[in-house]
């Protein structure tokens, strides 16, 4: 996905430097003449296609990828702070509520989660999405499907007299998501004419295009298709929304044949929120009700009170102590030493280290301009509503006959050795005596062109790296533990700061845990301490959920004749929605959504656990299908579990610890096994079948100790329900350092299709909610498929990097898990609809939010796969972590089926390749006594 932003013109050469990594394109409007919205929209691709060295008409290149195409390009008149960078790349405090955010996150860090979601989920044919820069888009929920359509609107409900000041799209209410006709700015009394027979929506500025319609605009803007060009070489100008706009829908207001032919849909977002950034004011209004959106102080990490909720300071050093007397306050980029007196409704930027004594009166802003390479500064005095005005809008007759300040030569500009206190106090006490100062001037318009950006950028970098030192040492009181600690360590490394003293052992187990990694992460793989973090963080994490089994000792008692088998056995889990979600420490503090179901494979359960008492006191481990065998007569053997990671009898050896035959899960005490097991009577028989392949992909390993661990309890009288037996396969993971979350024992201990659900905490115990079986049993449901690719990946292998990620707040990380959440809700509606198709869609969903979690699920193997049935499929797969083991196909029919059965089986991937009957398990794991 590319993302074309349109920016101030001399941004553009540092914008390639410094965002060197990102996947932007920065350019302008063309400096000939404003080409309006729609004539900035074309420029602006037409300009990366030339780039990109396209070849062939625009047509063609419009149709290869999906791209994002923001206009941040403005004068920013209303927001001078930041006009030079466009408003895109505001500088934006962490949200005390929410984890992962980046120190040094701008604007466009918030807006591109939501597009790039939207353009995510869109249909292939609408690959283009316009938005606007000075915005902010929350969905506030799940985003709403994505019709089909030419163009597609995104609105919110609003009030009438609140919707006047806005573009408004009107939906004909026995047609409400089809657009009849927008309006620009309509009055109150419009609106309500209007009403009875139409739904209104506000434009929000989010509009997605297919290539067909946004080759109308590039016609609309002069766009010639024999030359490939502009005519003139230039866009016309032409605007997006009172024109192209005003063309659209079923009955629109503007004549224009092609494009009144568009089919144009509406996307409500009923629990939207629309945050403008388009003034002074409005940045911190905006920010200010961002900040505040939760007030639950369970889910507000940020434990300082400030003396008013609008104070704003970042990328600074502030000396002064606010009092309830300041408010409306934005302070970046700067040094506020302990002698200046400020007011309230101050944007103050730029200021440079210093010891001045400055009294800032109301309404005054104040910024500070590096210009040239000399460590010249041009310093702006401006008005909080009034920026046009160098004066406060208080006695703003200063002679001057210009009318639009923008472009009058005003601000003074000074060496850095002359700058002092005296000078600019005179500046603020009389911004409008300019002349008499004997210094160059520049005017607001050339801003833009005299910045200095990189010593703009290098100086918030040192500020900001001085912030996020300080951070650190104040954990407790700071954000510190909930930023994306990737992004962090980065800095630290980069600017080699001294890392944070250590924790205190008191210190909350989730901080410790964030802390240890963090610390990991710093120093890198290359110094030996990393591996000793790291291994310190995972070791906390296991030995915090296995206490969780120390609570309640076991205390293990015959309950079988001496010729009595007890017989377990459980089905395999097939997964849909929310994999992932469900793993530590993610689900500890985020709580975790799953939707799977439990299967029988060729119309058995799987996995199966034989258990007799034997005459000698022993305990004796079979396995059927590997043909081993292993006597155990010691502790020392049991607690051996954790060397034998990926043997036969790893889960039986630690399912037995957790069943009370060692002493440090056993409520009673022995002085050897023997001794035990003759007080327990007889000795012990655990003989195992599994009877899928290693790496399958179908929770084997999580559901084999399930049924290990239920078998147990069933022989040794624990009674343990359902929900123990999980919760001790969660125990016993940590306990082999497989990790892992929940999601594979519930699926499979508990049977049919069912959405999971945990909130956070230590002890997690899913709630289970049953969907309708009835789309999977009737007999369209032989157009679904499962598949055995034949390939393995070992699932520990992969998790690891990921519970990383986790642990370091990763930012990419975080944000996959909290749409997997949303969509498993999603999922588990559409079986609630008893819709195939949607189900089949859904899980298609889910295969792509696993693959941009973990870029190593798709292997090209399974992707040749895929490749090969993709014309008759729905959507596919891989179950589990990915990478191989089994495929989940949904065929767009039986007969659509049929025919994936015959592209596979006719030249099959490998000798193990194989389709495999399944169905629904009720039971889910059950006993049995002979």
């Amino acid at each position: 996905m590319r993302k074309l932003i349109s920016i101030p013109p001399a941004f553009k050469q540092f914008g390639d430097h410094h965002f060197a990594k990102e996947n932007y394109y920065f350019s302008s409007d063309p400096k000939e003449g404003k080409v309006g919205s729609g004539g900035g929209t074309v420029n602006l691709l037409y300009e990366a296609s030339k780039e990109e060295n396209a070849i062939g008409p625009i047509s063609n290149w419009l149709r290869k990828e999906k791209r994002l195409i923001i206009h941040a390009g403005g004068q920013s008149r209303r927001l001078p702070a930041y006009a030079a960078v466009g408003k895109v790349f505001t500088p934006m405090p962490i949200f005390r509520w929410k984890r992962g955010q980046r120190i040094g996150q701008t604007l466009i860090d918030l807006q591109l989660p939501m597009y790039e979601e939207i353009l995510n989920k869109a249909p292939k044919s609408l690959n283009h999405l316009v938005a606007s820069g000075d915005v902010l888009i929350r969905a506030g929920g799940v985003l709403p499907e994505i019709p089909d359509a030419d163009i597609v609107c995104f609105g919110l409900w609003e009030r009438p007299e609140k919707a006047s000041n806005f573009g408004v799209f009107f939906a004909h209410k026995s047609s409400p998501k089809e657009l009849a006709f927008a309006l620009q700015k309509p009055t109150a009394q419009k609106l309500q004419e209007l009403q009875p027979n139409y739904l209104f929506f506000i434009d929000i500025g989010v509009w997605l295009f297919s290539p067909k319609a946004m080759e109308l605009m590039f016609e609309r803007s002069g766009w010639d298709k024999d030359s490939n060009s502009f005519a003139g070489g230039i866009p016309s100008f032409y605007d997006m929304y009172t024109e192209f706009g005003q063309a659209l829908g079923k009955n629109p207001t503007l004549k224009d044949d092609a494009i009144n032919q568009l089919k144009v849909a509406i996307v409500p977002l009923p629990k939207g929120e629309f945050y403008h950034f388009g003034t002074s004011a409005e940045l911190i209004e905006s920010t200010d009700k961002l900040q505040n959106l939760v007030k639950n102080q369970e889910e507000i990490w940020h434990n300082k009170i400030k003396p008013s909720a609008d104070l704003f300071t970042q990328n600074a050093i502030t000396g002064i102590d606010f009092t309830r007397a300041n408010n409306s306050i934005w302070i970046e980029n700067s040094d506020i030493a302990r002698t200046w007196k400020l007011s309230s409704k101050h944007i103050i930027t730029g200021a440079p280290a210093n010891d001045w004594t400055l009294n800032l009166p109301e309404e005054t802003c104040l910024d500070f301009i590096p210009i040239g390479n000399n460590d010249e500064w041009c310093v702006r005095v401006y008005g909080f509503y009034n920026p046009q005005l160098p004066k406060r809008e208080i006695n703003a007759n200063n002679g001057y006959s210009a009318a639009d300040w923008f472009n009058e030569p005003v601000y003074p500009v000074f060496d850095a050795a002359d700058l002092n206190s005296e000078v600019i106090q005179d500046l603020i006490d009389n911004p409008c005596n300019y002349q008499a100062k004997g210094k160059r001037l520049i005017a607001a318009a050339d801003v833009a062109d005299e910045i200095n950006l990189y010593r703009q950028y290098a100086q918030r970098e040192t500020f900001l790296e001085s912030n996020l030192q300080s951070m650190a040492a104040n954990w407790k009181q700071s954000v510190f533990y909930q930023l994306d600690l990737k992004n962090a360590a980065g800095i630290f490394k980069n600017a080699k700061l001294t890392l944070p003293p250590a924790l205190p052992d008191d210190a909350p187990l989730l901080t410790r845990l964030h802390d240890q990694m963090f610390r990991s992460e710093v120093l890198g793989s290359n110094d030996p301490s990393a591996a000793a973090y790291e291994a310190k963080a995972f070791g906390l994490l296991a030995e915090t959920i296995v206490d969780t089994a120390k609570a309640e000792l076991a205390a293990p008692r015959l309950d079988v004749m001496s010729d009595q088998i007890v017989w377990g056995r459980s089905p395999i889990r097939l997964d849909l929605a929310g994999g992932w979600t469900d793993t530590p420490p993610n689900c500890l503090i985020n709580g975790g959504k799953v939707l799977n179901l439990a299967v029988e494979l060729n119309g058995q359960p799987p996995l199966q656990v034989f258990i007799k008492p034997s005459a000698e006191y022993v305990i004796t481990l079979r396995s059927i299908d590997l043909g081993v065998r292993e006597d155990i007569t010691t502790y020392q053997q049991l607690n051996d579990y954790n060397n034998s990671v990926g043997s036969a009898f790893c889960i039986p050896k630690a399912a037995l610890c957790l069943a009370g035959f060692v002493p440090e899960f056993s409520a009673n005490r022995y002085g050897s096994l023997i001794e035990q097991l003759k007080d327990f009577g007889m000795g012990i028989e655990v003989t195992l079948l599994a009877a899928i392949p290693k790496g399958s992909g179908l929770g084997t390993s999580s559901i084999l100790a399930s049924t290990v661990l239920g078998t147990l309890s069933d022989f040794c009288d624990l009674k343990w329900d359902k929900y123990a037996i999980c919760s001790r396969t969660l125990v016993l993971e940590q306990m082999l350092t497989t990790g892992g979350g929940w999601q594979d024992q519930y699926g499979g201990v508990f049977g049919g299709i069912k959405l999971l659900e945990s909130n956070p905490g230590i002890f997690q115990k899913p709630t289970v909610r049953w969907a309708p079986e009835f789309i999977f049993t009737d007999a369209s449901a032989a157009s679904v498929l499962l598949y055995y690719t034949g390939i393995t990946r070992i699932a520990k292998n992969i998790l690891a990097e990921i519970v990383k990620g986790m642990f370091l707040n990763g930012n990419s990380y975080l944000s996959i898990l909290e749409e997997m959440n949303q969509h498993a809700l999603k999922t588990y509606e559409a079986f609630q609809y008893g819709n195939l198709q949607q189900v089949a869609e859904a899980t298609g969903i889910s295969w792509e939010l696993n693959q941009r979690l973990d870029g190593g699920t798709n292997t090209p193997e399974t992707q040749a796969i895929i490749d090969r049935i993709s014309d008759y499929i729905i959507s596919c797969k891989l179950l589990g972590a990915g990478g191989g083991g089994y495929m989940l196909i949904f065929a767009k029919d039986v007969a659509a089926a049929a025919k994936v059965r015959g592209a596979l089986n006719t030249n099959p991937l490998n000798n193990r390749a194989r389709f495999v009957d399944w169905s629904i398990s009720r039971d889910g794991f059950k006993t049995s006594r002979s």
